[in-house]
């Protein structure tokens, strides 16, 4: 019998975050509940990462993508065909709607999207603001300590 378990379910719903109280919190909530459609989370660099979700049969217009209050939402729902009546003997590629949300970290932002073969790329970058950045500070030599 085994005790290990897995932390992967904790990154599956944010990113850019290094904090793990936020993201106990997101897990134990289940904020999302479902698995379709299948999406990846990517780490490219330090402040790049991008998320790649499987949205086949789908179309540019029929997803939106949202960001609010550091929640990225990504909306997809299948337009009804016109003219085509279309009789499925097996339909295995699932073209149900969907909605997927991602907290973001501090800083993350979306830089573009991009619907290609089937999947949509959303890339994110982090943009540490100047005031924000650690600062190093010298420490100089030439002026002795205070002495009481």
């Amino acid at each position: 019998m085994s005790t290990a378990f897995s932390l992967t379910p904790l990154f599956r719903h944010s990113v850019g975050f290094d904090r793990f109280n936020d993201l106990f919190e997101s897990a134990m909530r289940n904020e999302s509940g479902s698995s379709y459609p299948p999406y990846n989370v990517e780490k490219y660099a330090d402040d790049k990462y991008r998320i790649v979700v499987a949205a086949a049969g789908f179309q540019e217009e029929d997803l939106e993508l949202q960001v609010e209050r550091g929640v990225l939402t990504v909306t997809g729902s299948k337009r009804e065909s016109q003219g085509e009546s279309v009789t499925y003997l097996y339909q295995g590629i699932a073209q149900r709607a969907f909605k997927l949300s991602f907290r973001l970290a501090d800083h993350i932002e979306v830089k573009s999207a991009a619907l290609a073969n089937g999947l949509l790329n959303i890339d994110l970058v982090r943009i540490i603001p100047e005031e924000a950045k650690a600062k190093r500070i010298p420490i100089g030599a030439t002026t002795p300590a205070l002495q009481n």
